[in-house]
């Protein structure tokens, strides 16, 4: 009986750790077989998921292990006073007020879940550079060593690699994440016009008057975005503007907003639907702002965090940080020429397939040996091509497949400002709304005056300088 239990034990443990093992490697795994050649996105899902926990790990740390060390230091049974000493080294100068000094401990620990995380991601691209392959492999083992990272920095004092040397490069990636960002939306503001015009031109070719559906939702879309802001701006000053500031942000708001939509319809350049989508993107980060004023009396949405608030702030915060790691990394970011080369591509292929398909019925309708003839014609050149195709694709992971990891470094720099105020000692924050500060207020403002300059330098540079090509 007891060699039957045993068996029975046996075979379900087997089939236990081999059902967890594939689980893990459907998920941690390599994501394609080492011989197809690597593209500038490999890796790009599980890397966007340890960002994902990255954000977990800092925002646990913030408000969880943070205060928890912190009370363990004023209470008789000590749980590691080296590691009490490294999180609370610098901040023993808010000891005149134990929510500045929970704050600057909170900070310290996004600070540290950051460093470790930038350090994974430029070991990744390092490795990626000299292996392109090695972005979609051993993940497994790379969750392992982020882990290991991340257990490592809590043993490290504050002073000088968080408070000092990572917090300083933080705010420096984190601007230069905000420069792309903002160049990015008013080049899709751009791009999205031009699409859908080149979509109408395109059905217009086809059949006479086909395009006007193009050009229907071209205005639909414009009508949209314009009312959508102008209702948004009003909705501001009605909750908003109990304050000098927030009115003078909304006033500013509206006033760029009809400025480089005047500018665009006076000129050649641009387009109305591009001028709706920028004005669209400045109101949104206008509520960005104003939701983050930490004055009570400016900010009327200040200070709720009951159970409901604190996880549709978690939610959202988790959810933004995510999708701005993904839509950052997509292939079109990259490598810009993917488009123009997938496009290409594509219509080179459906040509091939269009001939081979006449080719092979001209055959069977004859009874000749042609179609056979084709066939293998086809067929060597598809193999040939694929053989191309791959051999450039391992020539040029060389340059592009490191460039995801660049990417996420400069997204996790931003997050760790983003989560602790750009580094800013207040008690402003929650953890249903951990970016409320001054700080992260006005860096969201010159976001927005940054985007509105860019798109107004697109409209008047070809005009300043007409010898130039700006396309």
């Amino acid at each position: 009986m007891a060699s039957l239990v045993t068996c029975v034990v046996s075979s379900l443990s087997f089939c236990v750790c081999s059902a967890s093992a594939s689980l893990l490697h459907a998920c941690c795994g390599n994501d394609k077989p080492s011989t197809v050649a690597p593209s500038a996105t490999s890796g790009r899902k599980r890397s966007v998921v340890l960002l994902l926990l990255s954000v977990a790990l800092s925002l646990a740390f913030q408000y969880g292990v943070g205060p928890a060390i912190l009370q363990s230091s004023s209470s008789p049974i000590n749980v590691a006073e080296f590691v009490t000493n490294a999180w609370t080294d610098g901040c023993t100068q808010f000891s005149y007020d134990i929510d500045l000094q929970e704050s600057c401990v909170g900070n310290m620990g996004v600070f540290r879940v950051g460093f470790a995380t930038i350090v994974f991601f430029t070991l990744a691209g390092v490795g990626s550079w000299c292996k392109p392959t090695m972005n979609r492999e051993a993940w497994p083992a790379k969750y392992v060593l982020y882990f290991l990272l991340v257990a490592a920095m809590s043993f490290v004092p504050n002073d000088p690699l968080f408070s000092k040397v990572y917090l300083n490069q933080a705010r420096i990636g984190g601007v230069l994440f905000i420069f792309l960002q903002q160049v990015i939306i008013v080049d899709c503001a751009h791009n999205w016009n031009d699409s859908w015009v080149a979509k109408a031109n395109k059905a217009d070719a086809e059949e006479l008057g086909a395009g006007k559906k193009w050009l229907g939702a071209i205005l639909c879309s414009c009508a949209i975005l314009f009312i959508g802001s102008f209702v948004g701006i009003v909705l501001m000053f009605v909750g908003f503007s109990e304050c000098r500031t927030n009115m003078g942000f909304i006033a500013s708001t509206l006033c760029l907003c009809v400025l480089v939509t005047v500018t665009q319809l006076l000129g050649e350049e641009g387009s109305l639907l591009s001028s709706a989508s920028v004005s669209a993107w400045a109101v949104y980060l206008l509520y960005n702002a104003v939701t983050k004023n930490p004055n009570e009396v400016c900010n009327p949405m200040l200070g709720q965090s009951g159970g409901l608030s604190i996880a549709l702030g978690l939610i959202i915060t988790l959810m933004s940080l995510g999708w701005t790691g993904w839509s950052y990394t997509a292939e079109a970011r990259l490598t810009p020429s993917h488009a123009a080369t997938s496009d290409t591509t594509e219509a080179a292929s459906e040509t091939e397939k269009e001939t081979f398909g006449k080719r092979k019925v001209v055959g069977v309708v004859t009874g000749e040996t042609e179609s056979t003839g084709n066939e293998d014609d086809y067929v060597r050149a598809q193999e040939s091509q694929d053989e191309n195709e791959a051999e450039d694709a391992k020539h040029g992971g060389l340059s592009t497949s490191w460039r995801l990891n660049a990417i996420l470094v400069v997204v996790t720099c931003w997050t760790s400002m983003i989560l602790t105020r750009w580094g800013d000692i207040s008690t402003d924050g929650s953890v249903a709304n951990p970016s409320v500060g001054s700080v992260a207020m006005w860096m969201i403002m010159t976001s927005q005056w940054l985007a509105l300059l860019l798109y107004t330098w697109t409209l008047a540079a070809p005009k300043l300088f007409p010898e130039r090509d700006f396309t």
